[in-house]
């Protein structure tokens, strides 16, 4: 099987990239623009690899896409470039509409016109995998957790962009025929995550022995799923799943980001104890909040687990004493990552990014 995973030196394209390729007897094309949080340094252990081929681009070049997909013949393409931070969305919204947006379309009309181009029995198992996220539903504080049918409803440029594309990818099942799925997933964490995220920043920020910055109380909710749990939803959605459906991938964990904050300390205090015992409970401070901040996601799984027989199976607090772990044994990463690109200042406050940051 051969595939092209765009966005695949990001935080969840790397881990999945590597997933594939210790699992399955696939050939795998690795697209990536290598913005600032994505880097060689996530797949350096891939390079090389007989069955991995890295090309780095963008989903907006037509012409390489045409050229990755009329040379290899994937029969399965998995999108997962995008920009992905809110904070960064607010500062920089043309940066979201151009990827999210523009980037899905281009993606989308090459890969239907390669696929229009194949034969009836390739056409019948290609698969377009679009990964989105459970922020284009927007906060929802009450009531059951959201399914495939609610409404959208984001309120940020970030989810609004990927409402977008979602919308695009569903059109063109629907006006096609074309053999699109669409997963949704909660919040993601594990290895590789670039560090202007919440769980990388605060491991990075105590290690530091700096202040731990909580927006406004800490108590916006959110659901956590280990990385490496959405890779194998994502595997079997690209077996089991059914062209033009939706699919909410979940962890089953709702956090405050508090809740989340203190678990780190506690894990570093028994992993990395500061200097004279104190505890790194010490350095959480709360600053103001960023505007329109959603206070809480929830989403129902229960449709992938019937369809395809995927449940998470990694705990949160297994899951975040792994991440921990490989933090304080890789931030040499951090360190290359972040050099000249990103020094944890705050972003999300409406200000232009700086373009060094960019």
């Amino acid at each position: 099987m051969k595939i092209l995973l765009t966005g695949g030196a990001g935080f969840i394209g790397s881990n999945l990239a590597r997933f594939l390729l210790s699992r399955e007897e696939c050939f795998l094309v690795n697209l990536d623009k290598l913005t600032y949080a994505g880097n060689l340094g996530s797949i350096s252990d891939m390079i090389g690899h007989d069955r991995h081929l890295f090309v780095q681009g963008d989903i907006t070049d037509r012409d390489l896409v045409d050229s990755i997909l009329y040379r290899y013949t994937p029969s399965a393409v998995i999108n997962l470039a995008a920009e992905t931070h809110v904070d960064r969305s607010i500062d920089c919204p043309a940066d979201f509409v151009r990827t999210n947006i523009n980037g899905t379309f281009t993606i989308l009309e090459a890969a239907r016109e390669y696929w229009n181009s194949i034969s009836s029995k390739e056409k019948g198992t290609f698969r377009f995998i679009h990964v989105s996220t459970d922020e284009v539903y927007g906060p929802h504080e009450k009531g059951e957790d959201l399914t495939e049918g609610s409404s959208y409803a984001p309120r940020s440029p970030y989810s609004a962009s990927k409402a977008s594309s979602d919308h695009l990818v569903r059109a063109y099942h629907y006006t096609y025929g074309f053999p699109a799925i669409i997963t949704i997933s909660t919040n993601n964490y594990g290895p590789f995550q670039f560090p202007e995220k919440l769980i990388p920043l605060m491991i990075h920020k105590a290690l530091r022995c700096e202040e731990l910055p909580v927006y406004g109380d800490g108590s916006q909710t959110r659901d956590w799923l280990y990385v490496e749990d959405n890779c194998r939803a994502l595997l079997s959605v690209l077996f089991k799943g059914r062209a033009g459906e939706t699919y909410n991938i979940g962890g089953g964990c709702g956090k405050t980001n508090l809740e989340v904050v203190r678990n780190i300390c506690s894990i570093m205090d028994t992993l990395k104890p500061r200097a004279g015992r104190k505890s790194y409970l010490d350095l959480i401070s709360f600053v103001t909040d960023r505007p329109g901040h959603d206070k809480r996601y929830a989403i129902d799984s229960t449709k992938i687990q019937k369809e395809t027989g995927w449940k998470p199976t990694e705990n949160f607090q297994d899951g975040l004493e792994k991440t921990v772990t490989w933090y304080l044994k890789n931030q040499t990463w951090v360190d290359n990552v972040t050099s000249g690109k990103y020094s944890m200042e705050r972003l999300g406050l409406g200000r232009p990014v700086k373009e060094g940051n960019k």
